[in-house]
């Protein structure tokens, strides 16, 4: 028979464990993501007392109401450790969604590289928009290439810098992105390589050694990503920050237009949208349409600009008290838009339902 000392041990053991397994369980981290609705921002507008888009050497107008781009938060992941509390909460909000991270990303990225990704597709966006917008109102631009994004550590770093627009590497012409890595793999790991570049409207060669290739060890590696730039005819720049991805495109564009027109695009309205956009201005899908879409939500938006192709992710055609519209192109928005602001809320308008 055991003696009460022994059953208070046991008892005392039993808490223990208790208490370590609601800890591991507070703390410890989940495989999972939350996506949450993020902050919206106005894209002919201001954020911390910087306009985001920035137009000087051509004529602009004033604009009112509100073009709003939208975001999605992320937690976990590569982003830090989501716990199970946390993911508990998630699932029973409606407007989050919880996700196993290899959903989004493959194992063991981290999270600088998805930052950096993330970068390369934000200013290539950035880059479309212009593209998009001086297209659709007839405005000649140029296309040149340039570095879009630098690997921490990697042999280009401190030598390239992101904007650099590349002319040739070892003094062959560099006319597309695409011509940039057969360049580089022409060489042997620890071999000296000279880019031909336009930094800040000065031409320079940089010059530096190359190291290999992660993967494959027996191929030069550089560290950068080349791409597309569109380079108007005036400045424009843009002051946003702690935004990645390329969803941004088609608000951006749509602000461009805005700040370039004697036409008030919004009439005083609170607008949000999403979606990518090539420099052609055909818009694309993006990722976290309902958490934008709740967020425009919040917010006040009366009319939202959602690409086609999520069409298929929109329940019910939409957020209750948004008026959604599907659109293919730039044109497809700024005309809804306009008939939108003709006609009201009743206006028939493309949807996805």
């Amino acid at each position: 028979m055991k003696s009460m000392k022994s059953y208070r041990a046991v008892a005392t053991v039993s808490v223990l464990c208790a208490f370590v397994c609601l800890v591991a369980a507070v703390l410890i981290p989940v495989p999972y993501l939350n996506l949450s609705p993020g902050p919206l921002y106005n894209t002919i507008g201001e954020s911390d007392g910087t306009q985001l888009i920035q137009i000087s050497g051509h004529p602009t107008f004033p604009t009112s109401g509100e073009l709003d781009l939208t975001t999605v938060n992320e937690r976990g992941g590569p982003y830090g450790g989501l716990t199970l509390p946390e993911a508990m909460l998630g699932w029973l909000s409606p407007d989050d969604v919880v996700v196993p991270v290899e959903y989004l990303y493959p194992p063991g990225v981290s999270k600088g590289q998805v930052e950096a990704e993330n970068t390369v597709e934000f200013v290539g966006s950035q880059s479309a928009a212009v593209g998009a917008a001086l297209g659709y109102l007839k405005i000649p631009v140029t296309e040149k290439v340039a570095v879009a994004s630098v690997l921490a550590n990697s042999p280009a770093s401190g030598h390239l810098q992101v904007g650099d627009v590349i002319r040739a590497v070892d003094g062959k012409p560099v006319k597309q992105p695409q011509d940039v890595p057969p360049l580089v793999r022409a060489h042997s790991p620890g071999q000296s390589v000279v880019f031909s570049v336009i930094r800040k409207d000065k031409p320079m060669d940089v010059s530096f050694v190359l190291g290999a290739l992660p993967t494959d060890p027996s191929k030069a590696y550089a560290g950068i990503t080349a791409g597309a730039l569109i380079v108007p005819p005036f400045s424009i720049k843009f002051g946003l920050e702690d935004v990645g991805g390329p969803s941004a495109g088609l608000m951006f564009a749509m602000g461009i237009v805005d700040k370039l027109t004697p036409n008030q695009m919004t009439d005083g309205k609170k607008i949000a949208g999403t979606g990518t956009i090539t420099p052609d201005g055909n818009v694309g899908p993006i990722g976290g349409i309902a958490q934008k879409l709740a967020a425009a939500r919040d917010n006040g938006t009366v009319l939202f600009f959602a690409p086609a192709g999520n069409c298929p992710d929109i329940r019910n055609g939409g957020d209750k008290g948004v008026n959604v519209v599907k659109v293919s192109t730039l044109t497809d928005a700024i005309d809804a838009l306009a008939k939108f602001n003709a006609e009201g809320p009743g206006a028939k308008l493309p949807r996805c339902t």
